[in-house]
């Protein structure tokens, strides 16, 4: 079976490369190609490649929210190519619903493999990503404060800090002071790596 592969990437010659790679392949072939989030977004839904390539940093759209709509439409495995691997990147990217997580630097037979697995629905992280995971995994418990928890069960939801503040009858300033000591001590930037992360700290239950 062919596994069809869409690549995403703002550097023209980086697409070259890939192409060239991935085409050598046995059992892989390029569908197609693009250089921004919102572009590839679209290109997922018209072309149903089994995998999307996907960079992080693009223009406009970048290729976390782009991967969340493209596996939230259901139109590819999206699959993470790019060099960055901050704890951060890392969570927001898996939190999206990325199969897999590759760095730039990673040998022709292991992006193979990875686009492969992808393909199958397999999770492939790069090992200096997966022990950056273990290290989290293994960080010292995050102490929260019972209204910090509140706040954070309210993020969960997808609760603006207005609606927290209405729904917790406190300040929206005071939601905000809270969000941002929440991020402090999860030692995160966004509110969907924090949620990620307090899962993955037993600070919330998993979904579902």
């Amino acid at each position: 079976m062919t596994a069809r592969v869409l690549i995403v990437d703002d550097h023209p010659i980086v697409r070259e490369g890939l192409r060239a790679v991935l085409s050598a392949e046995p059992g892989l072939e390029v569908a197609g190609e693009c250089g921004r989030g919102d572009e590839a977004v679209r290109m997922a839904g018209e072309l149903r490649p089994d995998v999307v390539l996907m960079d992080l940093r693009l223009p406009g759209l970048d290729g976390v929210e782009a991967t969340a709509r493209i596996v939230a439409a259901g139109s590819a495995n999206v699959l993470v190519l790019t060099t960055y691997d901050s704890d951060g990147d890392i969570v927001r990217a898996l939190a999206a619903g990325a199969t897999g997580y590759l760095l730039k630097d990673a040998p022709r037979e292991e992006l193979a493999r990875a686009v492969r697995g992808a393909a199958r629905g397999e999770t492939f992280l790069a090992a200096p990503v997966a022990a950056k995971l273990v290290t989290r995994m293994r960080m010292p418990a995050v102490a929260l404060t019972p209204r910090e928890v509140q706040v954070l069960g309210c993020l969960a939801r997808g609760l603006s800090n207005p609606d927290c503040g209405r729904e917790l009858h406190i300040s929206e300033a005071t939601v905000k002071s809270h969000v941002t000591r929440i991020f402090e001590k999860l030692g995160v930037t966004d509110r969907t790596a924090a949620v990620v992360a307090a899962i993955a700290a037993g600070i919330l239950p998993p979904p579902g």
